[in-house]
């Protein structure tokens, strides 16, 4: 789960981690009390959306800059009205772009140089580890490219926790100055607590800033949530902004079944992440574009099936759909009896190809054939993935 700048930095502050000072508006009233928290100077205005290149996007009434300095108060109201309900598209939003709801209005500070800062696992070591580079305020991808060598890790034994002499290594490696070390120190102390203590999945700081008094601020803040421990942290869950998601995800989230859109026009609806990976490979592989990663998990029920097709007929896009199930814990005749159900109740204009396998596939083949519905049926996932391909052409 995401969350917004704002929140993220909220977060910081409850956990110790030095930010500007900010406020965040969500309409045009309330920007004069949000403004009013902050002292009579420059302000940068950053609109409040779950997706990276805010600086570098451009609003879809040609308005340049999701994020914006301001010299005053009046400048930075003009500016968050222009922001506020447009439409910001930047290089992760795709062309649809996302509206701005929020804004949020921070001091400007004073930089002397800009670093990199994040924590994350690695799931190659299951272990946290802490990335950072001196090379802040630019995408992390790039300077990876670039100069791989300006990268820096730390791997943290969960055990143990972030031990002193690490936090060492990477002022060292960042070249802070002993003033500015010992401020860095509890900095990133305080962010592994935070990414400990909440679960996060990932904590991304860029830049991280020195300033020319040798304080070391969060400048900005991304945050990322495991979404499996969230029960474990109502406070958080309530930070879920459901403006920010597909609502496709969010119903199928509901039904307990793992939805991801996609850009293509053929649904899928497959048991099994690795099935589901592969289902969209061999499309692509055909000459296809899958529309969905759509899981219904080892044990879905009749419900989860109907749930599932009623969220995949809902997508506009959708021009065909391939139902490939390999059936282990997975009952066939249930999938199918699923299927036959849900086409019956909210209908079916578009192609449908279906292939089964496994357990209980023969009774399973069979309630599809008795339906008296138009499903195509596929011998083998290579024949049902052309056969799809094919039909939505």
């Amino acid at each position: 789960m995401n969350i917004h700048e704002y929140q993220a930095k909220a977060l910081f502050e409850k956990f110790g981690v030095p930010v500007p000072k900010g406020a965040a508006a969500k309409s045009a009233e309330e920007f004069d009390a949000a403004l009013g928290q902050l002292a009579d100077a420059a302000i940068v205005v950053k609109s409040q959306i779950h997706a990276g290149g805010r600086g570098k996007g451009t609003f879809t009434d040609g308005f340049k800059g999701g994020v914006k300095f301001c010299k005053t108060k009046n400048d930075a109201k003009i500016v968050a009205g222009k922001m506020l309900g447009n439409t910001l598209v930047t290089i992760q939003t795709g062309p649809d772009g996302r509206k701005v709801q929020t804004v949020y209005f921070t001091q400007a500070s004073d930089i002397k140089k800009e670093y990199y800062l994040a924590i994350l696992l690695d799931r190659a070591t299951s272990r946290p580890v802490i990335v950072a580079s001196t090379e802040g305020g630019v995408e992390i991808e790039k300077v990876a490219h670039d100069t791989p060598e300006k990268i820096f890790k730390v791997h943290i034994d969960p055990a143990y926790g972030l031990g002193d002499y690490q936090i060492r290594q990477l002022i060292y490696a960042l070249e802070l100055t002993p003033t500015e070390g010992k401020n860095a120190t509890k900095l990133i102390k305080n962010l592994y607590r935070m990414y400990w203590e909440t679960d996060a999945a990932m904590v991304e700081v860029n830049p991280m800033i020195t300033t020319p008094d040798d304080q070391v601020l969060a400048l900005d803040a991304k945050v990322s949530f495991d979404a499996n421990a969230l029960y474990r942290h109502p406070e958080i869950t309530a930070l879920r902004d459901l403006a920010e998601e597909d609502s496709k995800e969010i119903e199928a989230s509901k039904f307990n079944l793992s939805y991801i859109a996609l850009d293509g026009n053929i649904a899928c609806l497959v048991n099994g992440a690795g099935l589901a990976m592969s289902t969209m490979d061999i499309i692509k592989h055909f000459g296809g574009n899958p529309a969905n990663f759509l899981d219904v998990g080892g044990g879905a029920s009749k419900d989860q099936v109907v749930a599932a097709f009623k969220i995949i007929l809902g997508d506009p896009k959708v021009k065909g759909i391939f139902v490939n199930i390999f059936g282990g814990i997975m009952d066939c005749n249930v999938i199918a009896t699923g299927i036959v159900a849900a086409v019956k109740e909210v209908g079916l204009s578009i192609p449908l190809v279906v292939r089964l396998e496994g357990n209980n596939v023969a009774m399973g083949k069979q309630a599809l054939a008795d339906s008296g519905l138009t499903i195509v049926n596929g011998d083998t996932m290579a024949d049902a993935a052309q056969k799809i391909v094919k039909l939505v052409a």
